[in-house]
């Protein structure tokens, strides 16, 4: 509490100097630091999150891309899809797809086929891409293929 003794002087009660208003150089680093971590913590978060959103979207994309060549295949009939090869075939990719520069060449496409028995194919497509982390991902969609035509097919993933 200041003490008036004359027109315009005060005292201080406890004398010394009159303190500044203002941050010590002790304050100021604890602040930066919790800065930093805050900051830090927030990189951290919105780079997994990105990797999350770039590994959705190609899970998405490359079951669109499956499910359009079993839909091609739907339309073709049995001698046609009968004289398929059993060997792993790499297949063409759609340019629906592969035009989208964000896409382009990424993904490959491969077919295996099984003879169940004399009617019936058992078809198998894995499609493979790269992450934007370099990470390798596989996912296969699997069916069933008789005389009478394609009616459903599974999705598994690896």
């Amino acid at each position: 509490m200041n003490v008036l003794l004359r027109a315009g002087s005060v005292k201080k009660p406890f004398g010394g100097r009159r303190r500044r208003g203002g941050f010590t150089i002790v304050e100021v680093m604890v602040a930066a630091a919790v800065m930093a971590l805050a900051i830090t913590t927030s990189i951290t978060t919105m780079q997994s999150a990105f990797l999350a959103l770039d590994s959705a979207r190609n899970i998405t994309l490359a079951g669109q891309i499956m499910q359009g060549e079993f839909e091609k295949m739907r339309l073709k009939n049995w001698d046609t899809v009968a004289a398929y090869p059993t060997t792993e075939t790499t297949l063409t990719i759609d340019s629906a797809f592969t035009s989208n520069p964000a896409i382009g060449n990424r993904f490959t496409l491969k077919r295996t086929i099984a003879a169940v028995n004399s009617d019936m194919k058992e078809i198998t497509l894995t499609i493979n891409w790269r992450g934007y982390d370099g990470r390798n991902f596989s996912r296969y969609y699997k069916t069933y293929y008789g005389r009478n035509g394609l009616y459903d097919y599974f999705y598994n993933s690896n």
